[in-house]
């Protein structure tokens, strides 16, 4: 099989500018470039994080919110954290929507919480067991 890897994943946006903006603030990506001029009917935003540029978030605005609408939706985005009560009380003192009440914990030990990105995306930290 020729597939070996995740090359990015497309997520629905409203605004352009600021899920960027959001993308760059609270999770650390870097914005890679852009593609589509301002009144382009689609316009994609391409980031990932510093120096790990194998796997990306592509950001996706099309003018016409209906064309996407009953294409399928991502159901939540996780990234991997190392101190995961120091990032839940940063993403708490930001006031981000759909916060989970507190860090949840897998039957192996490891600990996630979910947060709502700009558009409703849910989106995961995760600390996966130390081995």
């Amino acid at each position: 099989m020729s597939v070996h890897k995740i090359e990015h994943v497309g997520i629905r946006v409203s605004a352009l500018e600021d899920s960027i903006e959001f993308y760059s603030r609270v999770i650390g990506l870097k914005l890679a470039g852009t593609l589509g001029d301002v009144d382009a009917p689609v316009r994609l935003a391409f980031m990932s994080f510093p120096n790990q540029t194998n796997v990306e978030v592509e950001l996706i605005h099309k003018q016409d919110p209906e064309e996407l609408a009953n294409e399928g939706r991502v159901h939540h985005l996780a990234f991997t954290v190392s101190q995961i009560e120091q990032e839940y009380d940063r993403i708490a003192k930001l006031g981000l929507s759909g916060l989970d009440k507190q860090i949840n914990q897998l039957p192996n030990g490891s600990r996630y919480f979910f947060f709502s990105g700009p558009d409703g995306e849910r989106i995961e930290f995760f600390q996966p067991v130390q081995s």
